[in-house]
């Protein structure tokens, strides 16, 4: 698309294309510090940690990390969770010039295995209840040192002692360290806070190898270099007229070893000098309530499960909780349904917006006006810089007109440099300077982009074409959903049958014929779901999107 018909949309005073300064992720923090020493910077459980110390801690652990034999272009593994240790972990490697390698403290061993071979890793920094995980597979990879932090050590006093008491051994934090496996706070412990690493890193030098979620294939690592980082950040924050430099709080509830995490909440926050209440487990949502009530969070970076989930907990329905303070939330990974939307503003009186990303443009490409208001159903507009093309989805090339669907196409500056020993996947993926999503999408006549779905989760029921997202937005839509997740099943008589499986609100009660009779009243006949199963739950990525084709998988093992 020759025109960008976008920018007419876009608020007023955001400008159509930016100047981006020559910095590294990590200088980010160092000019925070400088500007706001102290500033809280993280919050866990109550402990603070100022900028000031987050950016000597990451010092002193940099020089740490160096002297047991990590250099510049060395991939570093950082298994840990929400807390201020993975922050630190992650400016540290930073600051030496090491690539990051961050891993889903869920993953199983085979999943780390593929993870830490493909990466080519010989360092692992780790919470201390994944070290027996790793050592049982550390001789199927390079990792040659573990360095371990435990949980307790961010925790407030009173609670490290309650938490060594009761819970450290029970829960598997208790360790002994062996082979030559160190501390992290014994690296920290042997450095003054005036020590400082000395290494030369460029913006184009690489941050991160940021691992897909394998949703849809082999999990690949994107090639992330500091300069798109860092210019995405920008972008984001020149999209948001709402923050106030040295005033925001940001519940981080979104996972930090995801792109989204550490873009999003993580380098955008510190750049604001904003304050980052960390939660280690998003899954419990009553330490999600308590702590965006406590520290009055202002902005939330999420996914639609979690807004649906805190709409629909019971204590947020009794009105025991005043989550008032929230000003500004993005939304992605999955569709934003308006009854979220409209029942999140209205519990908070803030602004909550679909934007777009992927692992490829680390990580933010698109997003809805935030004054403007959103367009529902839609991932909003480009950001300043972003450039997007819709293509035929047959021959990949000829660009389409405004309203037809066809192939997402993206060019601008946070786009990956490839992934990480994957060759062919990379010419794939990177033609000509664009990148190619596998989103199939449409621009309505405002230069509005509206996902339709992925391109290789297409439903293809006796010939027809049926796109899984439009069958949820309608199963979601029934007042009786929590959630529900649509792929193609394997049919003998029309190849492929639409299935839905769908996880109901508490108290509700359903059938399959029930749910097919609500489809048949706005879907064509093809398009309704040939079987419908419902479940308690639904398996998800770490950012909360469903994973389909593991749905799919569940259904063959027991059919």
């Amino acid at each position: 698309m020759s025109e960008k018909i976008w920018l007419n949309s876009y608020d007023e005073g955001v400008p159509h294309s930016l100047k981006y300064s020559d910095e590294t992720i990590h200088e980010l923090l160092e000019k925070t510090a400088v500007k706001f020493p102290d500033k809280v910077c993280t919050i866990f459980n109550g402990a603070k940690i100022s900028y000031k110390e987050m950016n000597e801690l990451s010092d002193r652990l940099a020089v740490g990390l160096d002297s047991i034999g990590v250099k510049k272009g060395d991939r570093v593994g950082v298994f840990i969770p929400n807390t201020p240790q993975f922050v630190i972990a992650y400016f540290a490697l930073l600051k030496i010039g090491a690539i990051v390698v961050a891993t889903n403290p869920l993953y199983t061993e085979r999943e780390i295995i593929h993870q830490a071979k493909d990466s080519g890793m010989e360092v692992m920094i780790l919470m201390t209840n994944n070290y027996e995980k790793v050592k049982a597979i550390q001789d199927q990879t390079k990792i040659r040192q573990i360095v371990a932090t435990n949980i307790k050590e961010t925790l407030p006093p009173v609670m490290r002692i309650l938490f060594t008491l009761l819970k450290e051994k029970k829960a598997g934090f208790k360790v002994t360290l062996r082979d030559n496996d160190v501390w992290m706070m014994d690296l920290i412990d042997k450095h003054d806070p005036g020590d400082r690493p000395v290494f030369s890193i460029s913006p184009d030098d690489t941050a991160l190898f940021q691992y897909s979620g394998g949703t849809t294939g082999l999990s690949k690592g994107v090639i992330a270099p500091h300069r798109g980082l860092v210019c995405n950040m920008y972008q984001l924050d020149a999209w948001n007229p709402f923050t106030e430099e040295g005033k925001e709080v940001i519940m981080m509830a979104i996972p930090l070893y995801h792109a989204y995490g550490m873009v999003v909440g993580l380098n955008y926050g510190i750049a604001l000098a904003a304050t980052l209440v960390m939660i280690p487990d998003p899954r419990n949502i009553k330490d999600v309530l308590d702590n965006m009530t406590k520290h009055q969070v202002t902005m939330f970076p999420g996914v639609p499960a979690i807004y649906n989930a805190i709409n629909n907990h019971p204590d947020v329905l009794a009105g025991k909780y005043d989550i008032s303070s929230v000003k500004f939330c993005l939304s992605g990974s999955a569709p934003l349904l308006r009854e979220t939307k409209e029942r999140f503003e209205e519990l908070t009186g803030g602004a909550l917006i679909e934007g777009y990303g992927l692992s490829e443009a680390p990580v933010a490409t698109h997003a809805n006006p935030i004054k403007a208001g959103s367009r529902i159903g839609s991932i909003g507009l480009p950001l300043p810089d972003v450039d997007c093309r819709v293509v035929d989805l047959d021959d990949a090339v000829t660009d389409l007109p405004q309203g037809e669907i066809g192939e997402l196409l993206i060019k601008g500056p946070q786009v990956m440099k490839g992934y990480h020993n994957m060759p062919t996947e990379t010419a794939n993926t990177l033609r000509e300077g664009w990148l190619y999503t596998g989103d199939i999408v449409y621009i309505d006549e405002d230069g509005y982009f509206f996902i339709v779905d992925r391109k290789k989760e297409l439903i293809k029921p006796g010939g027809f074409q049926v796109w899984p997202r439009e069958v949820e937005e309608v199963i979601q839509a029934n007042p009786k959903v929590l959630e529900v997740g649509v792929a193609g099943i394997p049919d003998a008589s029309s190849g492929e049958a639409v299935k839905a499986w769908v996880v109901l609100k508490p108290g509700e009660e359903s059938t399959s014929d029930e749910i097919r009779s609500w489809c048949k009243e706005q879907l064509a006949g093809y398009k309704v779901p040939k079987q419908v199963e419902f479940r308690d739950e639904l398996p998800k990525s770490n950012v909360g999107k469903i994973l389909r084709r593991e749905l799919v998988r569940l259904h063959k093992e027991n059919d």
